[in-house]
């Protein structure tokens, strides 16, 4: 996508621990290197049509079985109903990024993130107070884009540790697909655009297209234009049929859009996402839980969806810590901190947020302070102390040499040694 002018770690040897974080010291200035062990999973079914069979969240998080998000639904179907399930904690995979790190600094408060997807329900317990809509988006039939949302966004609510990478940012709930779920170039188009205009900092996109480059890419361009980031998930959440996968998807193929793919706790990539190249960032993708349009329950799902709402918040906790930063510079710093992997680098939020650039200080120590000016002192008093301490030690010398030379002289009768 771009080279990166912030620190990036290097890559190093293969070895048990495989993740290493580099970071300087806020007092120090010193170089600190953190070895983090991966966490290994098996890698999770894949979901092989928008509504898979419900799959189990017993990677860590308890054994729950959690019913699976879709991604539309036909004509005929009901609107997704509220889960009667809900998850202690959240995947390994969601774990892995080590949230409450990033927290002591910021939780993203004062950013907008607009979802665009299947709109977001303002009902959500764990988005309560903190979903505005445009139109209509904010009824979700479907549930998808309250899902995202969540995984953005949602707080952690009683009974449960489940919660978004960035609870303290609001949430702009914005159509890019119709009522049942179907995207389009034209619909996401106008919606990243209309999230633009309705004052987010921060648009994710959940849909990956094979066509409507012309149009995505002018709509990514207005977004950075007004210094808006579009994080777009590089392929689809369903793995395409034989024949039908795509290097590019758009408008994660967007110049000036950061394109995540998601990948498993182990940091392989989705088999919906096994076609693509060149995506700016991995993030975990599959399984991840998350709240649904209904009721306090959740549900479980697998995509290149879910990487891009975690890596949105992550987006989130960045422009909240160092509002001052561009679109660009914003996605130059999520790639930049992230871990070094064999293809795209992996997400890592509490680097993203504290690392320091080359050549700048410390945020705490940023606001550069006076010259320091120390009154002239004279040093009258200091050479008297010396003198005195010189007078002292050659009074003690001559001490010394009286208590030896006198006793032999009255030995001698005070005559000269021979």
């Amino acid at each position: 996508m771009r080279q990166s002018r912030y620190l990036r770690s290097p890559r190093l040897p293969q070895l048990p621990c495989s993740r290493f974080l580099f970071r300087l010291s806020a007092g120090l200035g010193a170089l600190s290197v953190t070895a983090v062990c991966a966490l290994s999973v098996p890698a999770p079914a894949r979901a092989a049509s928008p509504s898979p069979a419900p799959s189990s969240a017993g990677d860590g998080t308890g054994s729950t079985s959690l019913p699976p998000i879709p991604l539309s639904l036909s004509d005929d179907a009901p609107c997704t109903a509220a889960s009667n399930r809900t998850a202690g904690a959240a995947t390994r995979a969601q774990q892995s990024l080590s949230l409450p790190n990033a927290w002591q600094l910021s939780r993203g408060g004062g950013i907008t993130v607009a979802v665009v997807d299947t709109g977001v329900s303002d009902k959500a317990p764990a988005l309560s107070g903190r979903v505005t809509a445009v139109g209509d988006a904010a009824a979700d039939c479907v549930g998808h884009g309250t899902f995202v949302a969540g995984l953005v966004a949602a707080a952690q609510t009683s009974g449960t540790d489940v919660h978004g990478v960035a609870p303290g940012a609001q949430v702009l709930a914005v159509r890019g697909t119709d009522e049942r779920g179907t995207a389009s170039a034209e619909r996401v188009a106008d919606g990243i655009r209309a999230a633009v205009d309705n004052g987010a900092q921060v648009i994710t996109v959940s849909a990956a297209l094979t066509t409507g480059e012309a149009e995505l890419t002018a709509a990514v361009r207005y977004a950075t234009e007004h210094q808006v980031l579009v994080v777009a998930a590089a392929a689809p959440d369903i793995r395409p049929r034989s024949g039908e996968a795509a290097a590019q998807y758009w408008p994660a193929s967007a110049p000036g859009a950061l394109s995540v793919v998601g990948v498993t706790a182990d940091g392989s990539v989705l088999a919906s996402a096994a076609s693509v190249t060149g995506a700016d960032l991995a993030a975990p993708g599959g399984p991840v839980v998350g709240i649904g349009p209904r009721g306090s329950g959740h549900y479980i799902a697998a995509g290149s969806s879910a990487a891009a709402a975690l890596a949105a918040g992550a987006a989130a906790l960045v422009r909240a810590y160092h509002p001052d930063l561009t679109a660009a510079e914003t996605a130059e710093r999520l790639t930049g901190s992230a871990a070094p992997t064999g293809g795209a680098p992996r997400l890592d939020p509490y680097a993203a947020v504290s690392m320091v650039p080359p050549g700048s200080a410390p945020r705490a120590a940023a606001q550069s302070a006076a010259p320091l000016h120390l009154p002239e002192v004279s040093t009258a008093p200091q050479d008297r102390a010396l003198l005195a301490a010189g007078a002292m030690a050659l009074l003690m010398l001559v001490v010394a040499a009286a208590v030896v030379v006198i006793p032999r002289g009255r030995a001698r009768g005070w005559r000269p040694p021979n």
